[in-house]
């Protein structure tokens, strides 16, 4: 195959293409919703509705002798004003209250402890906890079966939401409102799974916290939750088999990182603007069978970092129809060349769509049908496939990958002359680090998504 047929270049189509994709662009990164808010504190959700049947009880009352002395099934719904924390659930009982009825903690230890199968928190907010991160002192703890946490707002707490060891839990439409300011790594997690499975997370907001934690938790669904300003959105560790789907993850350190885990989903999850040296959408190590599909990776330092993924010689990741865009490194491999595919997706106007550790490539990843902004080829049966196929030869990239050092030089003129002078010159010819036999040549149709 010659160079002048199978290279990747900057001719006509590719730049046609490229206006195309970046109109696209504008509308998917930059367009709003009119129907969903801008993300603020204040974007909480509606209450959920106040039981039909239970006991009222005044702001200022003894809130765990009316536990203490309720019957299992019992619903007790708050008046507007504050309680007095802390407070443990010995019954399975309903407390509901609308947002202006406040939990405060006394400033030590959890405010709230749900030791009762059963039980439900609803509606109210909870203000403070501890301040100790040994203790793991949380506004609230879960450590039964079949709670739910719904339409609840956290506010100064070091850990919000602490569920552990329990089954079929629900943590639906929940507010955690972290310091937003300061050392991540010295602010608690918004929401953290801990030996827990069977349960569902669901249109939670975490908000300027340090993480949301899923580790030894299998067989959960996250779905439709928000994480914005945090250190890592979502971070999986020894959890197998869960679901990740519509979620939004925005100006984090990293979108999601899955670490010694297998069969998870992640699908049509908004992954954007992860920066800074450590930044990436969706990091992966020694995990495999992972299903990545319809998620869009909008400036995110790398798109996606894969270390050693899949581990396990059986274990197989595929990666179809996920958008790519505005990053430094759309896909970002160490020691992962083999047992990948990468179908369908979509790369346009990233500095680079592909780096391998060490100066490596992914010959052996499986790249079918992705459609590249800077592909030069042609159709000319119109099948919507290019002719011939997409190689990425780049120097500049094969050198970042081997000497990071030189990314201080990205976006300068120097990177750009040694990708010209490889061009001209065979003898400083790049080697080849990707080919996709069978190119998409239009852009794939994206909805408008609200990423402010």
């Amino acid at each position: 195959m010659s160079r002048s047929a199978a290279c990747v270049g900057r001719g006509l189509n590719a730049l046609v293409r490229a206006c195309a994709c970046a109109l696209g662009l504008l509308t998917l990164a930059a367009c709003a919703s009119e129907s969903a808010p801008p993300l603020t504190q204040e974007a909480a959700l509606a209450p959920p509705p106040r039981p039909s049947s239970c006991v009222a009880v005044a702001a200022g009352a003894n809130l765990q002798a009316a536990i203490d002395g309720a019957d299992d099934g019992t619903a007790l719904c708050l008046e507007p004003g504050s309680y007095h924390g802390p407070l443990i659930f010995t019954k399975s009982v309903e407390i509901w209250g609308p947002h202006d009825a406040v939990i405060r903690s006394e400033g030590k230890g959890t405010t709230i402890e749900i030791a009762a199968d059963g039980s439900a928190l609803t509606g109210l907010t909870v203000d403070g906890s501890g301040g100790r991160f040994d203790t793991l002192d949380a506004a609230v703890h879960v450590v039964a079966d079949d709670v739910r946490v719904e339409g609840v707002r956290v506010q100064n707490a070091v850990f919000g939401l602490l569920i552990e060891k329990s089954n079929r839990a629900k943590i639906l439409n929940n507010v955690v409102q972290g310091p937003d300011e300061g050392p991540l790594g010295l602010r608690g997690d918004g929401i953290r799974l801990w030996e827990t499975r069977d349960s569902e997370v669901r249109d939670n907001q975490v908000i300027g916290c340090r993480d949301m934690v899923i580790w030894y938790s299998s067989n959960n669904k996250l779905i439709r939750n928000t994480v914005v300003r945090s250190r890592y959105g979502t971070h999986f560790m020894y959890s197998h088999g869960n679901q990740v789907e519509g979620n939004q993850y925005l100006d984090n350190v990293v979108g999601i990182f899955i670490m010694y885990s297998r069969n998870l989903t992640l699908r049509d999850n908004l992954l954007a603007r992860s920066s800074g040296p450590g930044g990436m959408g969706l990091g992966i190590k020694e995990s495999g069978n992972l299903t990545v599909s319809g998620n869009a990776f909008i400036a995110n330092t790398k798109g996606v970092y894969m270390d050693t993924a899949p581990l396990e010689p059986d274990d197989f990741n595929t990666f179809e129809n996920n958008a790519f865009f505005h990053s430094e490194v759309a896909v970002l491999m160490h020691s992962s060349e083999k047992r990948n595919a990468f179908l369908g997706n979509q790369f346009v106007s990233n500095h680079s769509q592909l780096q391998v550790e060490g100066g490596g490539n992914a010959l052996g990843v499986d790249w079918n049908g992705n459609s590249f902004d800077d592909y030069a080829g042609y159709d000319m049966d119109r099948d919507g496939f290019g002719d011939i196929p997409y190689e990425l030869r780049r120097l500049s990239s094969q050198l970042e990958s081997t000497y990071p050092q030189l990314q201080f030089f990205r976006g300068a003129i120097t990177l750009e002359l040694l990708d010209a002078i490889s061009s001209l010159f065979p003898m400083v010819e790049p080697q080849t680090t990707l080919i996709d036999s069978r190119p998409r040549m239009s852009a794939v149709e994206w909805e408008t998504l609200d990423a402010r």
